[in-house]
């Protein structure tokens, strides 16, 4: 009985009912005149119109307040989650006027949402010092450091902003807020803290060029005792055998090494860039011609496909660093290709923006469409390759990657199995697309 009383009462104060209350009293009315001025049949008949028409208007109340209530719940419900993430929410209609931030957001941005809700935010927030990062995050162009992890005009639109005053690293996904004909009512950034993943990689990659050091300076040494050993004229033939299997493991082992360190520098931000504007195209011969040796030893033709004017591209670069990214790449083309295959490299610029294109294309074993997306990954190696050549760390094309990233460009790839693979390197000739330092690009 409480129960209904309960209901009852709220159905009473519920603003979707007053219309029935209205009408119920309106009908009480109705009915009392009608027992003064209706007789017989016509009483009956104004009051089941009265009892219809209350029932529908009951009915249909009755449920805009359920609905009503539902959807109530739903909002709390959805303020409750939005309230306890962990990451920060910002939402903002049309017109750029804030409409939402949970707790989380504050605490990144260091400010209070009272100074920002229901104001209209603007590229001139970033003079303010307390508005400015949350002025950098909605717009990125304004931050100092942004990398795209998205295609443009997909959504969620995903980028990392990095800030050096606070020395922080967010991620940012940014999505469309529609309504029920799809039209665009706002914006929701959810902003990811990255601040403290990121350092705990730094000392995970400090520990391992600790490790890594550690190793190279015995091996040195080693290496060094069996260069004397191999040197010594009166050597017979089976130890000569065993200082060369010997030399020539030092020499993988070595490898091995200098790639953990250079992985480990890399994802610390401390890898170390020198940039000067060189000719991309003389740069690309003498990468050739570094790796002719190994071509020849592996029977495979080399090929450059030069610009048909023979006008210099200039492109600022580091040609030690970049020199390293081209050069896995090119031995992987090498090693990974058939006898009396080819590597072609052709060299263009891009008609719809400043960057030039640098392609290398095998017709070598290829890589599984299911390997493809793992292909620039720390320690990945496809099992076509690992029987044929057990040698490698599977560090070179994530280390090539890095470098590339760092030169303000892209690398990607396309393969047929067991008919040759093609990566595209884009490298920018506007020196201003170049990252102003180094940041830690990970996996993706």
């Amino acid at each position: 009985m409480n129960k209904i009383f309960s209901q009852i009462k709220e159905w009473w104060r519920s603003p979707q009912m007053t219309g029935f209350w209205f009408f119920l009293f309106a009908g009480i009315f109705s009915l009392v005149i009608g027992l003064r001025y209706f007789y017989g049949i016509w009483f009956w008949v104004n009051f089941v119109i009265v009892l219809i028409s209350g029932v529908f208007i009951f009915r249909a109340g009755h449920r805009a307040a359920r609905e009503s209530r539902l959807a109530a719940f739903g909002y709390r419900r959805l303020q409750s989650i939005v309230s306890n993430l962990s990451d920060g929410i910002v939402s903002y209609d049309n017109n750029m006027e804030i409409t939402e931030m949970n707790a989380a957001a504050e605490q990144i941005f260091n400010i209070e949402k009272e100074l920002v809700i229901g104001k209209r935010i603007s590229p001139e927030w970033g003079g303010d010092p307390k508005l400015k990062m949350i002025a950098q995050v909605i717009f990125p162009s304004l931050a100092p450091t942004v990398i795209k992890r998205s295609d443009p005009g997909v959504y969620p639109q995903v980028v990392d902003i990095s800030f050096v005053e606070p020395d922080i690293d967010l991620r940012v996904s940014t999505d469309r807020i529609t309504g029920e004909k799809g039209e665009v009512l706002g914006f929701v950034k959810v902003v990811h803290d990255r601040t403290r993943e990121i350092k705990l990689l730094r000392s995970k990659s400090e520990f391992i060029t600790v490790a890594a050091h550690q190793l190279r300076t015995p091996l040195t040494a080693v290496r060094w005792a069996l260069e004397n050993i191999s040197s010594v004229k009166e050597l017979d033939s089976a130890t000569k055998e065993l200082v060369s299997t010997g030399l020539s493991a030092s020499g993988k082992l070595m490898k091995i090494i200098e790639d953990l360190l250079n992985t480990s520098k890399i994802e610390e931000g401390r890898f170390g860039y020198e940039f000067r504007d060189m000719d991309i195209v003389a740069f690309l011969e003498e990468a050739l011609s570094g790796v002719q040796a190994i071509a020849k030893e592996y029977g495979v033709n080399l090929y450059f496909d030069r610009p048909a004017n023979g006008v210099p591209i200039i492109v600022r670069m580091d040609p030690s660093r970049l020199g390293m990214a081209f050069s896995n790449l090119l031995d992987n083309a090498v090693k990974y290709n058939v006898k009396n295959g080819s590597v072609t490299v052709k060299i263009e610029r891009m008609t719809d923006r400043p960057y030039v294109e640098v392609s290398i294309t095998d017709t070598g074993v290829g890589i599984p469409a299911e390997d493809m997306p793992k292909l620039f990954s720390k320690f990945y190696r496809g099992a076509n390759v690992t029987r044929d050549e057990t040698d490698g760390t599977g560090l070179g094309l994530y280390i090539a990657k890095n470098i590339i990233f760092r030169h303000g460009g892209g690398i990607q790839a396309e393969s047929v199995l067991n008919r040759g693979t093609t990566v595209h390197v884009f490298l920018p000739t506007d020196p201003k697309l170049i990252p102003p330092k180094e940041i830690i690009y990970g996996e993706e």
